[in-house]
């Protein structure tokens, strides 16, 4: 008797080529959510992601206008009632590819150099949603899918997904699962398989100080009229103290301390001091006293000035008291944090430390919500044991520094966790020039989907 799970590694073996064929297809549309005169391109990615579907057999596909870019989705729901259902997640929209003159080849000229294929959007993500039907694919073709599947392919990822907010509660029924697939994260290296299973939410914020109603002269006026500039950077700097902790009212109240098991299972990861120092080159390490830097950069809570801007910036000497200074602010925020309150708290810290020698206004730019998945879950360890029998190693658990909104989206519309995984490198440069998808840990990804469709169909 044949094993199923056999012949459809089998078949993704014997069709890698059409694999990647498809993926440079998909790759040469360029579909910039973020820049309007795209409009037509991000309507034929949505096209061509619902043709993929169709073509594999999937039904009631779908294109569903937003009030921004369309919604893709299909469904294949043959296993049943009894059997679980997974919504598999993706993005098909990229970033912008500037600067141009810094890419080797045409970013939307896919090219293959060694083991790589260079393109906008070869990583980040039209490589891993490739990668999720093309799994979908190996086992329909030989078979049929031993759980329901449900797909939800969006276009507006990369400008933070503000329709999803909306389309998710308006089709809950449509959209109902016992997990999400998110192949939307990645792996450390081609040999360290991953699963993200938590990702830091965000606060961002544009602080301006205002003094005098116009620039003077530094001379005339210096010492009589308080600096804005001045402001700003003893502002700044008072927002942390000297552990380098946040110093905002509240800032921690929320914080989910972390237990010993989990920071056991973040020690695994092989991203110490030495990692952080050689891929930032930075001369020293800094951050919260009492945390290793993996756990400061997915675990704890932080703020950063992300920008600043006063005065007099360009070539020589002006001596000038500006009128005005700005700082972009984001705050990294971790699972129960909410960024609401993180704005009132940035409210109050400067109602109690902006002096009355100038004034001040606050914009709250974008927020998003933190969220972890249970590392427990029969989803999560499905995905563990297929990454095992793929790599013969046990994945690392990683929580991510980034922020993916559509995680905590799920979770407050839905109820489900995600599973977030994916085959993009660190080094694969996803939203630089010359981004690339290493392609041996594409194909292995792709064996690894299949397993793990199996692999929940018996938990």
């Amino acid at each position: 008797m044949t094993d199923p799970r056999a012949s459809a590694i089998q078949y993704a073996n014997d069709h890698s080529k059409d694999f990647l064929d498809a993926l440079q297809e998909f790759v040469r549309i360029p579909s910039i959510s973020a820049d309007a005169s795209y409009k037509g391109d991000i309507a034929r990615a949505a096209d061509w992601v619902a043709a993929r579907l169709r073509a594999l057999g999937m039904r009631n596909v779908n294109i569903y206008p937003t009030g921004g870019h369309p919604v893709v989705y299909g469904e294949d729901l043959e296993a049943g009632g009894k059997a679980p259902t997974i919504l598999v997640y993706g993005h098909y929209d990229v970033q912008p590819p500037d600067p141009l003159e810094k890419w080797e080849s045409p970013p939307f000229d896919p090219t293959l150099r060694g083991e790589n294929l260079h393109a906008r959007g070869a990583s980040d993500m039209k490589g891993q949603v490739i990668a999720a039907l093309a799994a979908l694919e190996s086992i329909m073709c030989t078979g049929s899918l031993p759980i329901n599947v449900k797909v939800l392919i969006e276009g507006e990822e990369e400008v933070g997904s503000p329709s999803l907010e909306q389309f998710i509660p308006e089709h809950n029924d449509l959209l109902t699962c016992d997990a999400v697939l998110n192949p939307d994260a990645g792996m450390i290296a081609a040999d360290i398989p991953s699963i993200t299973y938590g990702l830091r939410g965000l606060a961002y914020f544009e602080l301006r100080i205002f003094g005098p109603g116009q620039d003077l002269h530094s001379g005339t006026f210096g010492g009589a009229i308080h600096n804005p500039a001045q402001v700003l950077c003893e502002l700044v700097a008072a927002m942390h103290d000297d552990a380098g902790r946040v110093t905002l009212p509240g800032f921690y109240d929320r914080v989910r301390p972390l237990d010993a098991e989990e920071r056991g299972e973040l020690a695994r990861m092989p991203t110490d001091e030495d990692f952080f120092l050689r891929a930032s080159g930075a001369p020293a390490l800094w951050g919260e006293a009492g945390y290793t830097a993996a756990e400061r950069v997915g675990a704890r809570p932080t703020l950063e000035v992300n920008g600043l801007v006063s005065g007099y910036t360009g070539m020589g000497a002006k001596t000038v008291l500006p009128a005005y200074a700005m700082a972009k602010i984001s705050t990294r925020l971790v699972p129960d944090q909410q960024s609401n309150e993180v704005r009132e708290q940035l409210r109050r810290f400067l109602e109690a430390h902006v002096p009355k020698t100038v004034r001040w206004e606050l914009d709250d730019l974008l927020g998003g919500a933190a969220s972890i998945s249970d590392r427990h879950s029969p989803a999560v360890q499905s995905l563990v044991e297929a990454m095992e029998a793929v790599w013969g190693k046990r994945p690392v658990f990683v929580r991510e520094g980034g922020s993916v909104p559509v995680v905590a989206q799920f979770q407050r519309h839905l109820g489900v966790d995600s599973v977030n995984t994916g085959f993009g490198l660190l080094d694969d440069g996803a939203h630089s020039p010359n981004e690339k998808l290493h392609l041996p840990t594409f194909y292995r990804g792709i064996q690894a989907l299949i397993h793990f469709f199996f692999n929940l169909s018996v938990k």
